[in-house]
């Protein structure tokens, strides 16, 4: 019985210094196999087992055994609640952190921003800077990217919704659009939906040209109302818009930063000088206070503003008035 009992005894012994060790292990940071990384990547497909996951993280950089790590999982009871996904291992992570990572999703994120007012030119040179994005659209032009999105013969301009997009390491440029289009979208028709009854505007499309003219018209956020009620009237009129940002938008990349006085007068779609009504397209990537500023225009009698220099506008309603505000703000003349 004696040695019976010294046998129970040292198994018990055993059984809790081996719990013990598991317990020290799971709690334990996982070294890096290249100690002076700051991180390890690491990348999991949809459907991976737990033992490959086990597997991937050892191959991935991190000094540590994948039967043990395969073991954990399992005993856990959450191995096949592990999602797939891009992950960032730092420094100083253990088994039981590395789990939950994988368990909650924890994903290594990037961002993008698209800014109000930026062309679709800047919106592809972002895409192409933005850090671990997937340039899968570099080698589309305008017209085969918009067929991937679904929207075959749409201009790109536009059409994007000013907003910081959150993205996983790996993730499609394509997708980080598709979400900024949805977005953009939803944000129109909410808008389109919101519109006055005195807007000057046939459909949806029509407001977000507005609002592309409206947001890069505006210096000061109070003045888009005013400006918006300034096009709307010309364009109940009949008067041509006149607005300088859809011809600098015309002249594309030839535009020096110098808009002369031969770029009024020289003829293309977009030049609301010599053509009346809307440009064909957007000029730009319109924000919510744009759209909602374009179907909600002030009333006004005014058909003229000009830039008092301080970023405002200054609204006039008769040409004689405007021509006082311009010798006024623009050429210094009391």
């Amino acid at each position: 019985m004696k040695g019976l009992f010294k046998g129970l005894l040292g198994l018990v012994v055993f059984a809790l210094t081996l719990a013990a060790a598991a317990y020290f292990w799971v709690q334990s940071p996982m070294p890096l196999r290249a100690p002076a990384a700051t991180a390890v990547d690491l990348s999991i497909e949809p459907g991976t087992s737990a033992k490959a996951i086990a597997q991937a993280v050892a191959d991935a950089g991190l000094d540590t055994s994948p039967t043990m790590l395969y073991v954990w999982f399992r005993l856990s009871g959450q191995s096949r609640q592990m999602r797939a996904g891009s992950y960032e291992i730092a420094p100083g992570t253990s088994p039981k952190r590395l789990l939950s990572m994988l368990v909650r999703g924890e994903e290594s994120l990037r961002t993008v921003t698209i800014v109000e007012g930026w062309n679709w030119r800047q919106v592809r040179q972002a895409l192409a800077k933005a850090e671990h994005l997937r340039p899968d659209s570099r080698t589309l032009d305008d017209a085969a990217l918009m067929a991937q999105l679904g929207r075959t013969g749409v201009a790109p301009e536009g059409r994007f919704y000013p907003d910081t997009y959150s993205y996983a390491k790996g993730t499609s440029d394509l997708a980080v659009l598709q979400r900024a289009m949805k977005a953009m979208d939803k944000q129109l028709q909410q808008a389109w939906q919101a519109r006055q009854s005195g807007a000057a505007l046939q459909s949806p499309e029509q407001a977000l040209i507005l609002a592309s003219i409206v947001e890069k018209e505006t210096g000061k956020a109070q003045d888009r109302p005013e400006i918006s009620g300034v096009f709307n009237n010309r364009l109940r009129i009949g008067m041509r818009l006149q607005t300088d940002p859809t011809v600098i938008y015309g002249l594309g990349e030839a535009f020096d930063g110098d808009l002369r006085r031969v770029h009024l007068t020289t003829d293309n779609p977009w030049n609301t000088y010599t053509r009346g009504g809307l440009p064909p397209t957007p000029i730009a990537m319109p924000g919510k206070a744009a759209l909602l500023a374009a179907v909600q225009p002030a009333k006004t009698s005014a058909i003229y503003f000009v830039a008092k220099g301080d970023g405002s506008s200054h609204f006039s309603a008769t040409l004689d008035e405007h021509n006082r505000a311009v010798n006024r703000y623009q050429r210094g003349q009391k």
